[in-house]
């Protein structure tokens, strides 16, 4: 999956905000259960904290007692986590060595004094009728968790405080317990969903991938328009590329029509004063007689090129590469057998040119042609992958001739130019073979070959 896909971004946003609504609802959730638990266990010890007013009483001296244990053992033993204590707030009592007023305890505090919400404990909550909430740490350092309330006793003047504290370090274990089945969780039903969502992505952008498909097997001459059943949003835009392609189509071959006519009508003019210039003996004759045979030239050049520029760009133009060098090889061999000429051919297997084939028959002939004019007695051509930013292929044309310097091998790719006149031919054809491959995308290049003679390459696209 590309970082600039569509399928991309629509997981990736989809996952973000998945990602905060499930760490969100997490931290709610466990938020609440802790509210939940806590509740229970304040609830807990104001029961208890109710059951220890009931069990103070006043004596005659104005001293707190109690008249009666609590019945839960834990109050009894040693550190045990669980603790009350009373004591008079402002009673004119003496006080002990750290300064506060020495408390009646539960046996579970030993010598040791709480630490209540009314003498500003951490956390403290606001009083709410008459029941202080908060933590506060034990003996041992225990976490408590500590409720009192302020009480006026008939009997005394002063006002009392009761506290009742509980060990809350398993109830910080079930929350925290809670808080990690609620992370796995969450996470795996956020897994569930992510894969539910790549799925449903895939699926949903699968007309788009059949379109890209589509495409591509028109680009390679498989199919002339797209095909398949597509959904309401993509079927639109699946039939207006149809009628471009056909649009394109029809408009390739007006233009093809119109330039065979301008051709059948320009050589009939042509002909008709090549064949009176050739009759006539006048001073005229012989200058009349080589200006048509150059327009001549100059007509199909030019109608070659319209018509190669237009089948470079159509879609789906293709052409196998080895059987069209075999034809070319066998051809030349039998032309060129009064030298004994030997072509040596070796194709890639499954290359095929991304073009027309008349146009790839006639660079290749045209390089075929030029190799076995000037060679010895060896000529090879050869057909490969070529590396690039696009599918390329490279038909290279090797003969063991006399060569060419590096100063002449741009010369005689221009027009026209050749630099031997005992060799039959017009100059045209490493000209047209680089215009065409020009044309396509490609270009020609020339280099000593293995054998000391003339090396011709031409890249070209490829399927």
């Amino acid at each position: 999956m590309r970082l600039d896909s569509l399928a991309f971004r629509l997981t990736a946003a989809a996952a973000i905000w998945l990602a905060i609504v499930l760490i969100a609802g997490g931290l709610a959730l466990s938020s609440v259960f802790r509210q939940s638990v806590e509740a229970t266990f304040d609830t807990n010890l104001d029961a208890i904290l109710d059951s220890l007013i009931a069990a103070i009483e006043v004596t005659d001296e104005g001293e707190l007692t109690l008249a009666r244990q609590l019945s839960d053992p834990r109050f009894q033993r040693v550190y045990s986590g669980w603790y009350w204590q009373v004591r008079a707030i402002g009673d004119g009592k003496p006080e002990a060595a750290d300064g506060k007023q020495t408390p009646l305890r539960s046996r579970s505090l030993f010598d040791q004094a709480l630490r209540t919400p009314s003498r500003k404990l951490e956390e403290t909550n606001s009083p709410q009728d008459g029941l202080l909430t908060g933590r506060s740490l034990g003996p041992e350092n225990q976490p408590l968790r500590v409720v009192e309330r302020l009480v006026r006793v008939p009997g005394l003047d002063a006002q009392v405080s009761f506290a009742v504290a509980g060990n809350i370090s398993k109830l910080d274990e079930q929350v925290d317990q809670f808080g990690g089945l609620l992370a796995g969780a969450l996470a795996v039903i956020g897994a569930g969903i992510l894969v539910a969502l790549l799925i449903q992505v895939r699926y949903g952008l699968r007309p788009l991938e059949q379109v890209r498909q589509g495409l591509h097997d028109i680009r390679n001459g498989d199919e002339t328009h797209l095909k398949g059943d597509f959904p309401s949003e993509i079927e639109p835009l699946a039939n207006e590329l149809n009628s471009l392609l056909e649009y394109a189509n029809d408009v390739l071959e007006r233009a093809r029509t119109h330039v065979g006519n301008l051709a059948h009508a320009l050589k009939t003019p042509l002909s008709v004063l090549a064949n009176e210039a050739r009759d006539d003996d006048g001073p005229l004759a012989p200058l009349v007689s080589h200006q048509t045979g150059l327009m001549r030239q100059q007509i199909e050049h030019h109608l070659s090129r319209a018509r190669t520029a237009a089948n470079a760009r159509v879609l789906g133009a293709s052409a196998p590469v080895e059987p069209l060098l075999s034809g070319l090889t066998r051809t030349l061999e039998r032309i060129y057998q009064d030298r004994q000429v030997a072509i040596t051919m070796s194709v890639e297997e499954g290359l095929c040119f991304k073009g027309e084939a008349q146009d790839l028959e006639e660079m290749v002939g045209n390089l075929l042609d030029n190799a076995c004019k000037w060679a010895g007695r060896n000529v090879s051509v050869t057909a490969t992958k070529a590396q690039g930013k696009i599918p390329m292929l490279a038909i290279t044309v090797d003969d063991d001739g006399p060569g060419l310097p590096p100063e002449k091998r741009t010369q005689v790719l221009k027009r026209g130019e050749r630099l031997d006149e005992a060799v039959p031919g017009s100059g045209l054809g490493l000209n047209i073979v680089g215009e065409t491959a020009e044309l396509y995308g490609g270009e020609l290049t020339l280099s000593e070959s293995e054998q000391k003679g003339l090396r011709a390459q031409v890249l070209l696209p490829r399927v």
